[in-house]
């Protein structure tokens, strides 16, 4: 199965979520760097962070991954498009099934709001719809946590999803690499 059309831009009642642009770099750049001391705990890719130009680099790439319907990260801003809040979007695309997997951060001003609950819950709307009904048509979607991270774990249990699996010794901690983490696997399937 081949990606179904994409859209350029999803709204909740708060939000406005819309694909990688270059031209975003400076607002998600500034947002990353004041987020730091967060993201470090959770994500990798925060332990060593692009510089300005690496991010304009990411970007492009970001969003010609998500024209191919490869990596369909998707920015959070606010409603009326001025203020960068996160990411997230779908990853580990497999269109034969379809499936994939939501990820998300939200930068440290705007944490606590529940914007990462109503991202997550407008991408599992958009995810299990079909696709004569506008939808991408998943018949699996996945959220991974790390078993330590209570709060990003909250969100697919506060959706309804499944917890399938709790992986041990996964992968190495984000902020260690001499520690383990476990992996918690939540689903929601059509």
């Amino acid at each position: 199965m081949k990606p179904p059309i994409l859209p350029t831009e999803l709204r909740t009642p708060r939000l406005l979520l819309r694909p990688p642009h270059p031209d975003d770099a400076p607002a998600i750049h500034a947002a990353i760097q004041a987020s730091l001391p967060e993201l470090r705990r959770w994500m990798i890719w925060a332990q060593a962070p692009l510089d300005l130009a690496g991010t304009v680099e990411n970007l492009t790439r970001a969003a010609a991954d998500y024209a191919a319907g490869e990596n369909l990260r998707l920015h959070v801003w606010s409603a009326d498009g001025r203020k960068f809040i996160g990411s997230s979007g779908y990853h580990a695309l497999d269109w034969r099934v379809p499936r994939g997997e939501i990820g998300y951060w939200i930068a440290t001003p705007h944490a606590g709001q529940g914007y990462a609950t109503e991202v997550a819950r407008a991408l599992t709307d958009l995810a299990l719809r079909s696709q004569e009904d506008s939808g991408l048509g998943f018949r699996r979607l996945e959220i991974r946590t790390d078993a330590r991270n209570e709060r990003s774990a909250r969100i697919p249990r506060a959706l309804g999803y499944t917890l399938d699996a709790t992986l041990r010794n996964d992968a190495v901690a984000a902020d260690d690499p001499a520690e383990l983490r476990d992996t918690l696997v939540f689903s929601l399937t059509r």
